[in-house]
C-alpha cells in the first residue's frame, strides 16, 4: 500500500498590512449605526487604494482589515495614501468623531491557509499597528530596509520595541508626516467636555442574586447622567465590556476618549444597601469626589431611584466644578471653559458677587459663541437670580432681559429640561406662577431628576397665596438632591412659607438650617430676623439684621416691599406680616 506523502505546508515571503479604527468601542458607543455606515463608506475608498497599488484583502475583522502586497513600496505607499485620503475625509467632522487608522506594517514569512495567511509575519504587523499613533503608520525594520530612499516620506527610529506575544524585539519606525513624534506616547489629552463612563459597579457582597440590581444601578445612572445637558456618556453595551476587570484608569481615558471615569461599589447586609462611588480624572488619576450612600432596604426598585437620582445630582455639580478648574488653567479658554466657569460661579452661591461673575464668563462665552445653549441659560438664571433675591433695583428691567435669552435657547434645544425649569423661575417671578409652575412640570416630564424644579414649584405655591403646600415640594427636592448647590435655596421656600402663614417657629428651624448651609446668602437673615422679631425675640432678631447687612449692605424694606413677584391677597397680605417683623428688627426702611 502506497503512504500518504504529508502535505507541505506553502510559504511565502510577503507585505504584511494589518490596520484598525483606532476607539472604535467608543464611537460605536456614541453612535452605533452612524460609525457603522461610516466604516463602510471610508472602506469603499481605501479598498479602492489598495486594489490600485496591487494589494489584496485577505479578511476583515469588525473595524480591522488585513492586507498582503507583493511589493513593500506598494505596501507603505497604499499605507499612506489611505491616511492621506482619511485626514481629507476627516476635515470638518469633530475631533471625538472622527475616524482615525493605525496601521502597522510587516516584511516576513508566511503560512498560506487556502485564502487566510498566518505566522509570525502576520503577528508581527498586528503587533505594530498597535503602537502606531491614531492616523500613523508604523513599519518593522525589516520593512524599512525594503523601502528606505525609495518612498518620498519621513521615518523616526522608535528604537527596539517589546510587542505583546512576539519572543523577540522588533525595531520599529513610525512613517508620514507625524514621524516626528514618538509613537510610544500619548497624544495630547483633548477628550471632550463632560466626557465619563460609568464603569459597571462591583458586587462586593458576591451573591449573584445581587447581580441584576448591582447592574440595575450601573444602568440607570448611566442612563440618567446622558440627561445632564453637554454631556458626553459612554454607552452602557461599551461600558459593560469592563465589567469584572482591572482598569487602568488613565489609560482607559485615552482609548474611550473621555475626562471622567465613575467606578464604584455596590453591598448588601441585612436590611441595607450601601453604595459607594468614586469620580476619577482620566488624564491625571486623581479622585476629584468620593461619596458613601447608605439606605435601608424597602423597596429594591425604589431605592435604586433614589440613589440613581443622588448621584446624577451630585454629579452634575461635581462635573461642573471639575470642569471650571480645567478652564481655569487654560491660557487660552474657549467658549465652553467660559461657560463652565459661570456655572460654576452660581453654584458657589448666591451673593452679589457671584452672580456678576457668573454674568461676565457667560458675555463673554457668548462673544465667542451667540448660540450657546448653556450660556443663554445661564445668563437667564444668573439675572433672575439677582432680580429675585433684591440685590438691586432693576427687578423688572432683568426679568424682560433674562426671558428672550431662555426663550431662544428654547427654540435651538426644544428638549432641554433646565431650559424650561428656567423660564418656568422666569414666569414664577415676574407674576405668573401658574404658568411657571406648568412649564417647570414639561422639565420634570423630560429629565423626572431636576430637583430645582420641585424647589421652584415649592416656590410658586407661595406666591398663589398656597405657601401650605411649598414644604411637600421642597422634600422632594431635597429627597433627589440632598447635597445640591440650591439646598439653602429651597430651605428659605419654606422658611418664607411659613413665615408668611404665621408659623414663626417652624420659620426659624427653616431659615437657620438655610443660614448653617450657606451663610453667606443675605436674604435669609432678613426672613430669620423678621421671624426671631415677630417671636418677640428682639435682641436675636437684631442680630441677624447686623449678619444680614454685614453680607448685603443695600438691603432695605423699601427694596423688599417694591420688588414684588405677586399681586396675589393671601400671599400680599402675609408679605406685609413680614415687613412689620423686618421693621422690629431694625431692618433698613431704605
Amino acid at each position: 500500500m502506497e503512504q500518504e506523502q504529508p502535505v507541505r505546508v506553502g510559504r511565502r515571503l510577503a507585505a504584511i498590512v494589518a490596520a484598525d479604527v483606532a476607539g472604535y468601542s467608543r464611537l460605536m458607543g456614541l453612535d452605533e449605526v452612524g460609525t457603522a455606515r461610516s466604516l463602510r463608506e471610508h472602506r469603499k475608498v481605501t479598498d479602492a487604494l489598495v486594489a490600485k497599488h496591487g494589494g489584496r484583502i485577505v479578511k476583515t475583522t469588525g473595524d480591522g482589515v488585513l492586507l498582503e502586497f507583493p511589493s513593500m513600496v506598494d505596501a507603505v505607499e497604499c499605507a499612506v495614501a489611505v491616511q492621506a485620503v482619511m485626514a481629507q475625509r476627516n476635515e470638518g467632522i469633530p475631533l471625538d468623531r472622527r475616524m482615525l487608522f493605525r496601521i502597522g506594517i510587516n516584511l516576513g514569512d508566511i503560512l498560506i491557509d487556502g485564502d487566510d495567511i498566518l505566522g509570525d509575519g502576520v503577528n508581527v504587523a498586528a503587533r505594530l499597528e498597535g503602537i502606531a499613533e491614531p492616523g500613523g503608520i508604523c513599519v518593522s525594520s525589516s520593512a524599512y530596509e525594503q523601502v528606505h530612499g525609495k518612498v518620498l516620506v519621513d521615518f523616526t527610529d522608535l528604537g527596539e520595541q517589546t510587542l505583546k506575544n512576539i519572543a523577540r524585539p522588533i525595531r520599529a519606525y513610525a512613517v508620514g508626516p507625524s514621524a516626528n513624534a514618538q509613537q510610544t506616547t500619548h497624544l495630547p489629552f483633548s477628550a471632550p467636555h463632560l466626557s465619563i463612563v460609568v464603569l459597571p459597579f462591583a458586587n462586593i457582597g458576591g451573591d449573584p442574586e445581587q447581580d441584576y440590581f448591582v447592574d440595575g444601578v450601573t444602568e440607570s445612572l448611566t442612563t440618567d447622567l446622558s440627561r445632564i445637558n453637554g454631556a458626553f456618556v459612554i454607552a452602557r453595551n461599551t461600558a459593560f465590556t469592563f465589567k469584572g476587570k482591572a482598569v487602568d484608569v488613565k489609560k482607559l481615558g485615552h482609548e474611550l476618549n473621555v475626562r471622567y471615569v465613575l467606578e464604584g461599589s455596590v453591598q448588601r447586609g441585612g436590611n441595607r444597601i450601601r453604595v459607594n462611588v468614586q469620580l476619577i480624572d482620566a488624564e491625571t488619576g486623581n479622585h476629584l469626589w468620593a461619596e458613601r450612600f447608605d439606605k435601608p432596604v424597602a423597596d429594591l426598585f425604589d431605592v435604586q431611584d433614589e440613589i440613581v437620582a443622588r448621584l446624577a445630582n451630585t454629579l452634575d455639580a461635581q462635573l461642573i466644578t471639575a470642569e471650571a478648574r480645567r478652564a481655569e488653567r487654560s491660557p487660552h479658554p474657549d467658549a465652553m471653559d467660559l461657560c463652565f466657569q459661570g456655572k460654576a460661579s452660581i453654584n458657589r452661591g448666591v451673593t452679589p458677587e457671584n452672580m456678576a461673575q457668573a454674568l461676565n464668563f457667560f458675555k463673554r462665552c457668548l462673544a465667542l459663541d451667540p448660540e450657546n445653549i448653556e450660556a443663554l441659560i445661564g445668563t437667564g438664571l444668573a439675572e433672575t437670580s439677582i432680580a429675585q433675591n433684591y440685590f438691586d433695583d432693576k427687578r423688572a428691567a432683568r426679568l424682560v432681559a433674562a426671558e428672550p435669552l431662555v426663550v431662544r435657547a428654547l427654540s435651538i434645544a426644544p428638549q432641554h429640561a433646565l431650559a424650561h425649569a428656567v423660564l418656568g423661575l422666569i414666569q414664577i417671578q415676574s407674576n405668573r406662577a401658574a404658568q411657571g409652575i406648568a412649564e417647570c412640570e414639561r422639565a420634570l416630564a423630560l429629565d423626572r431628576n431636576l430637583a430645582v424644579a420641585h424647589g421652584w414649584i415649592g416656590l410658586a405655591k407661595v406666591y398663589l397665596g398656597r405657601s401650605a403646600e411649598t414644604e411637600a415640594h421642597v422634600q422632594e427636592a431635597l429627597r433627589l438632591s440632598p447635597r445640591d448647590t440650591f439646598v439653602f435655596r429651597w430651605m428659605t421656600f419654606v422658611g418664607v412659607a411659613k413665615l408668611l402663614l404665621g408659623a414663626d417657629a417652624e420659620a426659624v428651624v427653616w431659615l437657620r438650617r438655610s443660614i448653617e448651609t450657606y451663610r453667606d446668602f443675605p436674604l435669609p437673615h432678613f426672613l430669620l430676623a423678621a421671624a426671631l422679631a415677630l417671636l418677640g425675640q428682639l435682641d436675636q432678631a437684631k442680630a441677624a439684621t447686623e449678619t444680614g447687612l454685614a453680607y448685603f449692605a443695600d438691603f432695605t424694606i423699601r427694596r423688599y416691599r417694591t420688588n414684588l413677584p405677586s399681586s396675589n391677597p393671601t400671599f400680599l397680605a402675609g408679605r406685609d406680616r413680614a415687613i412689620e417683623g423686618m421693621r422690629l428688627a431694625g431692618v433698613p426702611e431704605g
